[in-house]
This record gives C-alpha cells, structure tokens and sequence, in this order.
C-alpha cells in the first residue's frame, strides 16, 4: 500500500487534543497534579541516582580498591560507553514496537531492565573474589562485559519512561510540567548520590538504589497512562531514521552544541577548584550541591516563564543567563571561592531550563510532525546518543586543549592557569553562544511542517 488506510483516524494537533481534554498531560495541572507528577517521575531519581557510581564512582573504585591500570581501565570504559552510545537509536525503536503492542509491554521491559540494572550495579562494584585475584586482565574483562549489560539495562528503562512521558501529549506548559517533574526528581537522586557512598559506602549505596528501583518502577505501572496510539501499518512505527527529518536535525543540533557547553565545565570543574581557586577540599561537595539544589529549586520559575514566553523563548533566556553568569569565572583566582558559590548557584539556574524545556520542546516537535503515540522511541534514542555524545566531545575538546597550552593537573603557573580558565569559562560561554544563535535561528524563526494526516503517501514519512 502506498497510503495509509482512510480507517486510521487523522493525527490531531496538540492544540486540538488540549481541547478536548484527552491528551493525558492535562492531569499534570490542577488539583492533584502532585499525584501524576510523582507518579510517573519518581522513576527519573533511581536513573539520575545511578549514573554517578556508573560514571564517576566505577573508574576510581577499580583503580584504588583493585589497582586496575589506568590506561587499560580507560579503554575499557570507552569500549563500554560507545556501545552503550551507539544501541540508543536501536533501543528506541525497538521501545516503539513495544509501544504499539501495548504499554504493560513497556511496563514488562523496564521491570526486566530493572533487575538487570540492579544486580549489575551491585556485580560490577564488588566483583567475585575469584575476579580480581585472577589479575587485571580477567577483573576488567568481568568489568567491560558487565558493563555493557548494565549501560544496556539502563538505556532501556531511561528510553522507555522518556518516551511514555513524551507520549502523554499535551500543551506546552503541560509537556514542561511532566519533564520538569521528572527531571527535578532526578536532581534529587543525584544529591542523593552524592552523599551516600562517602557516608555509608558502597553497598548501602547500590541496596538504596535496589530499594529506589524498585519504587520508581511501581510508582511508574500506576502512572498516568498515554493515549494509545493510532493503528499504523508496521512500516510507519520502522519508519525511515529520524534523522532524515529536517526540523528534528535542527534540534538536535542545538541540543547537542548546549550539552557540549554544558559538559565542558563539567569535565574540567575540579580541575578548575583545585588549581585555580585553590579551594579547600571541604568546599568540593558544596560548589556541586549548591549547583544541583538552584537547578531544582528554578524549575518552578522556569515553567512560570514557560507559561508567558513559550518553551523555545524560555530556554534562550536560560542561555543568556549561563553566560552572563559563567563568563565571570574568567576572573576568579587563588581563593575566590565564595564568588564561585555565587556563580554556582546562578548557573543552576540556568540549568533548570536545560533540564526541562529541550525535552518538552522535542514532545512537541513529535506532536507537530505527526509522530505523537507512533515513534517517540525512535527519536528519543537519538536524543539519547545525542546526550552520550555531549560527553565524548567534551573531554575530547577540553582536555587536548588544556594540554596544548601547557596545563597540566597541578599547576601553578601563571600562563598554565590563565589556560584553564579560558578552557573551564570561555569555551563553554562561545559555545553556549553558538547554541543560542541556533535556537533563535534554526528553531524559533523556522517553521514546522504540519502534521501527518490519513492521506499522506508513506513516501513523504521522515
């Protein structure tokens, strides 16, 4: 067939779904919106809770606890997380054809993915004794294979609840309201995360995330259900990449230019505390803490602001912000450290609106093009790789630089020093710079194409 069947019901727009009152988000407004909230986005706080022992924890845990050589403990992390980067867009469209099934699907694959997390966090932080008395090279084979099991896991149950989110619809204060919801959630788990390993250790850590797990997943199967979707040949739910779409490309490239702003600092920020500012190590936890507490403390703000000015225009004057705060970190030296809590806390206010609103945006998008309740998964995988990558070119942008100019953990000249600091506040200002002037011009002043109908030829599908 070279159309869809004139039985399948015409993709409504989210403006018309909002009026009648059948786009699930709705419920994310009003009396008892606490209870959707919490509903469907406790799960994002085992799933941010889990990426600091993954990503930070691991590498220093190996290499302290079981003396892993570095550079071959490195090859293996970066083995594991391009693996783990590439599957994204496969994970999404296969979270689609569960979708389409039907969501106790969806529901089944993240308990499973679950399970698998859980008991792969705890395999990898306390291998087998029979492991590492076996020397280095069978305790990182252990590690690598474990690994890609456990990012796998992961990605699976954070595509499948991203998409179910994506799939509630709604206005554009309701999608930023049930982003926000899961995103301010996962700010607690990393808060969370950040403190128990250094106060309880690591097996109260890894039992709290089993237990967290656990009641993110239940809290999920009693959330708030989305609309299913309509029933569209098997070719539409495969579809072509979504990266042949247009308007989504211009997305996802600010997103990615924004995350790379964004990560940059993040690479470099110890660095920065301890050569440049010279800060006592009392001082680390706070710098993160205070960050991480404005950011859920704004979101509220932020989707007043939503409310007024729209999601894109929100999110550029969340930009303006990152930079008008983070380019003063060019001027700090030796003991400048309650300048630097300041411009903590003013740059987690703008990472509210990065937290929020680029997910909500994108539930819109699909809205528009016709995708709502067929392919969220598909292009949620992208997102993901997307994110994954911002990482990648981070390290891969800051860290060659720094070098190049004579930087080197430790410092304490004159010339090294002025290195990092045009690295750690400078870059990441151009490059927040650059993803503003995208948002303005690829994404607020282009339009969208309007969305699929029952008559359009699978030829003209993304």
């Amino acid at each position: 067939m070279n159309a869809l069947s004139d039985a399948s019901p015409r993709s409504r727009t989210p403006s018309e779904a909002a009026r009648d009152g059948t786009d699930p988000a709705a419920r994310f407004i009003g009396p008892g919106a606490w209870r959707q909230g919490l509903g469907y986005g406790l799960l994002g706080l085992p799933l941010a809770f889990v990426a600091l022992p993954l990503y930070v924890v691991l590498p220093n845990h190996y290499a302290r606890s079981f003396a892993a050589p570095l550079a071959a403990l490195g090859a293996v992390l970066l083995a594991a997380r391009l693996f783990d980067a590439v599957l994204d867009p496969w994970i999404g469209r296969w979270v689609d054809r569960l979708f389409a099934r039907s969501h106790r699907a969806v529901l089944g694959a993240g308990a499973l993915a679950a399970a698998v997390l859980a008991l792969g966090l705890w395999g990898l932080m306390f291998p087998p004794e029979a492991v590492h008395a076996a020397g280095s090279a069978v305790l990182l084979s252990w590690a690598g294979g474990l690994m890609a099991l456990t990012y796998t896991a992961y990605s699976i149950a954070s595509v499948a609840h991203q998409a179910w989110g994506a799939r509630l619809g709604g206005t554009e204060p309701q999608r930023s309201r049930v982003v926000a919801w899961r995103e301010g959630l996962a700010l607690i788990g990393v808060l969370i995360a950040a403190v128990l390993p250094g106060t309880l250790g690591l097996g109260a850590t890894v039992g709290a995330f089993a237990v967290l797990l656990a009641l993110g997943w239940w809290a999920w199967s009693r959330s708030v259900v989305p609309r299913a979707g309509d029933p569209v040949h098997r070719e539409v739910i495969d579809g072509r990449s979504p990266l042949r779409q247009p308007a989504f490309v211009r997305l996802l490239l600010v997103f990615v230019v924004n995350g790379t702003a964004s990560a940059v600092p993040a690479t470099l920020v110890l660095f920065f505390v301890q050569d440049r500012l010279q800060a006592p190590a009392a001082l680390e936890p706070a710098f993160l803490g205070l960050y991480f507490l404005f950011a859920a403390l704004s979101l509220p703000l932020w989707l007043r602001l939503v409310g007024r000015i729209g999601l894109a225009r929100s999110w550029l004057a969340g930009m303006a912000l990152s930079i008008a705060a983070f380019v003063w970190t060019t001027t700090l030296g030796t003991g400048d450290s309650t300048a630097f809590l300041i411009i903590c806390a003013l740059s987690g206010i703008a990472l509210g609106t990065d937290l929020a609103l680029p997910g909500a945006l994108l539930t819109g998008l699909l809205g528009d093009l016709g995708e709502r309740g067929r392919r969220e998964g598909a292009y949620l995988g992208w997102w993901n790789f997307a994110a994954k990558l911002n990482l990648a070119l981070a390290a891969g942008l800051a860290l060659p630089l720094l070098a190049l100019f004579g930087y080197a953990p430790g410092a304490r000249d004159g010339a090294a020093l002025q290195s990092l600091s045009v690295a750690y506040g400078l870059l990441p200002c151009a490059l927040k710079l650059l993803a503003a002037a995208g948002l303005y011009l690829l994404v607020i002043r282009r339009p969208v194409a309007p969305p699929l109908t029952a008559s359009t030829p699978l030829k003209a599908l993304p």
